[in-house]
């Protein structure tokens, strides 16, 4: 006898013996068992998920010997007749190959006559979108008033291309794709029958790659069984299909966590040698992210159907939900950007590179090892120490002392009663946990004039400061600081034609200044966490310091402390994070205030108009009254003054910014 493919094999006899599909099936079961029988049925799907199928066996109920019903005997003559496919009253039409208005009314002419077999005379029209204007108009009346022995099925994968007469003319049933989870069942079903060795991995490389089409799963395993002689296993799948290795995945999932560039670029040199689909890869990247995301926000829905729930709780474990977030972002736009790249390798890299360039910098290394033998989850910290967060990181290379010879000398200030420009100091303010190694002066040059660029590059504004200096003093003694404070410097229009100051070239060196301040910042003092002083008032600094980030910190950041009793803690929860606000969020908060105070707290969140200011409500308020100030002092200053009178100039709103910052 010859072989049969698992596809024709396998193919349902019976609605009992369909996979998936449940919501058509409900419809037609009822219908049959209640005798609702409507004349025109459509079904519309991809390619290989049951539309040809549920027809057929939706005919066998209509016309078995034993009645209609929804399960057919599949013993009498009707029912054998139309699963052989010789039932002379099932008339199965190919609309691609009959397009033509003269097919379909030769077909049409026989509407009228009352079937040989059967109960009814069943019209299977496949593909039906594919029928001219002209036939589908020939069709619409017998469509519409059938006799009463007619029922037409039709399917068709684009049911877009139908016309609405027809579609109104039809009971409609849109049949879904496969998940990978229906097909890998099934296929575990078909192979014990088969008596074909397989491993659940390679049934899931295969169910994936049927893209959602059952009848596209069975010929893949039927093609499987053929290159693996007998038995379906990973890595012949995996290069039946030219899929990447899914240790490779991990590996790179691994290399990435641990921002090991050197190894991250090996491996994609060694994945290159096998001429892998770079877009497979990355979407096996998105999907290993995915996992990690949900598992770490509801660690018992991973399964281990896959056998790799161990390295996806150990990712979950070390990895911060901001990395995650980031390399699945990254790895969906970069998907986008493949096809534009120059080379899909190049382009490959350059996702890869880009999820490193764009972490945190405040993350801490990990130290994972998925293939071999792993830690617990227990031990691997989610977040870093906040001691350890608090160190300044060099992202790609580490940052080199300066040799004594090459730093400049210190300025020597005079001691002066009051700057030029007095700006209010708030004491919420100013950066209380960073100090920078030089000092930068509260009034500059730059500051009062409203310019930007290093000192010594205007002619003009070089005179204004020898003039002003004191000459039994050495030059290299006075700084400007010194100079602006013991009298304001006073620049004429005259001054500013002829001597203009070259502000746009002059951008660059600020700019560097301003990155190695940012740079040189010295952590603070660890914060005191004292539970009997914690008040609203102090509420703030307490979520500064605290080890959250992602949503527990948004909730922390939005949430106004009412009132503390013993260890519990009555807060209230601005309605705008609402959407965010769960009780997950709310034992991880209370968790990490446990770790820190070393006492049982207890949270109680009400969602609700806060009572109190919360520090979201702080630092904005505090960034609106420095704004204000800002913008104060600059219409205040003299040379700004003078620049509006002279040059009729006006200031640009919005672009003032205050000089220090908020919390």
């Amino acid at each position: 006898m010859s072989y049969q493919v698992l596809a024709r094999k396998w193919r349902p006899r019976f609605f009992s013996e369909m996979v998936g599909q449940e919501h058509v099936l409900r419809a037609l079961i009822n219908a049959l068992n209640d005798q609702r029988l409507h004349h025109a049925y459509l079904f519309t799907g991809t390619r290989g998920v049951g539309k040809t199928t549920i027809a057929r066996i939706l005919a066998k109920c209509l016309n078995c010997e034993q009645g209609v019903s929804a399960t057919p005997c599949g013993e009498c003559s009707s029912c054998r007749e139309i699963a052989e496919g010789r039932f002379v009253d099932l008339i199965e039409v190919d609309a691609a190959s009959r397009t033509k208005v003269e097919d379909t009314r030769e077909l049409l002419d026989n509407v009228q006559y009352a079937p040989t077999r059967g109960r009814y005379k069943v019209y299977l029209i496949d593909e039906v979108h594919m029928l001219s204007t002209h036939s589908f108009n020939a069709l619409l009346k017998t469509l519409e008033e059938p006799p009463e022995h007619v029922k037409f099925l039709l399917a068709t994968t684009d049911p877009q291309k139908l016309p609405i007469t027809v579609l109104s003319r039809c009971l409609q049933f849109s049949l879904k794709n496969m998940t990978p989870e229906k097909i890998v069942s099934h296929l575990e079903t078909v192979l014990k029958a088969e008596d074909v060795r397989y491993e659940d991995t390679a049934l899931w490389q295969l169910g994936r790659a049927a893209q959602g089409s059952m009848r596209d799963a069975l010929s893949l395993t039927d093609q499987a069984i053929a290159y693996g002689q007998g038995e379906v296993f990973e890595h012949q799948v995996n290069a039946m299909l030219g899929t990447i290795d899914r240790g490779r995945v991990f590996k790179l999932a691994e290399i990435l966590a641990t921002g090991q560039v050197a190894e991250l670029l090996s491996l994609v040199a060694a994945m290159a040698e096998h001429g892998p689909d770079y877009d497979e890869v990355v979407q096996a990247l998105m999907q290993l992210w995915h996992k990690v995301a949900v598992a770490q926000v509801a660690p018992s829905s991973v399964d281990n159907t896959e056998g790799d729930k161990a390295a996806i709780m150990q990712l979950a474990a070390a990895m911060r939900p901001e990395d995650i977030q980031l390399f699945y972002q990254t790895a969906l736009v970069g998907r986008k950007d493949l096809p534009l790249a120059a080379d899909p390798r190049q382009g490959f890299e350059m996702i890869l590179l880009r999820m490193l360039a764009f972490k945190p910098v405040n993350s801490a290394p990990l130290n994972l090892d998925l293939v071999g033998s792993l830690e617990a989850p227990g031990s691997v910290k989610l977040l870093p120490d906040p001691a350890e967060s608090s160190q300044p990181v060099e992202t790609f290379e580490e940052k080199k002392p300066l040799a004594d010879s090459e730093l400049a000398p210190e300025p020597v200030v005079e001691q002066v009663e009051a700057p030029v420009v007095e700006h209010p100091v708030y004491e919420d303010a100013v950066y209380e946990d960073a100090v920078y190694e030089n000092p930068v002066a509260e009034t500059s040059v730059f500051e009062r004039s409203g310019l930007e660029g290093p000192v010594g590059e205007s002619p003009a504004l070089d005179s204004a400061i020898m003039d002003n200096s004191v000459s039994e003093q050495p030059a290299n003694d006075i700084s400007v600081v010194e100079i602006v404070k013991k009298e304001p410097i006073k620049v004429g229009a005259a001054d500013l034609l002829n001597n203009p100051l070259p502000v746009v070239a002059n951008l660059e060196p600020v700019a560097q200044d301003i990155a190695r301040m940012g740079k040189d910042i010295v952590p603070e003092a660890a914060f005191d966490f004292n539970w009997q002083q914690l008040t609203n008032l102090n509420w703030w600094q307490w979520v500064r310091h605290l080890p959250l980030a992602g949503m527990p910190m948004a909730i922390a950041l939005n949430s106004a402390l009412i009132s503390r009793h013993e260890n519990q803690l009555v807060m209230d929860v601005d309605p705008d994070q609402g959407a965010l606000f769960n009780d997950s969020q709310r034992q991880r908060i209370e968790q990490v205030l446990c770790d820190i105070t070393g006492l049982p707290v207890q949270l109680l969140m009400h969602v609700q108009l806060p009572r109190g200011e919360t520090p979201h409500q702080r630092r904005t308020r505090l960034m609106a009254e420095q704004f204000a100030q800002a913008g104060h002092a600059i219409m205040e200053d003299e040379v700004v003054q003078a620049l509006v009178t002279e040059f009729e100039a006006h200031i640009i709103e919005g672009s003032i910014r205050p000089l220090t910052a908020t919390h």
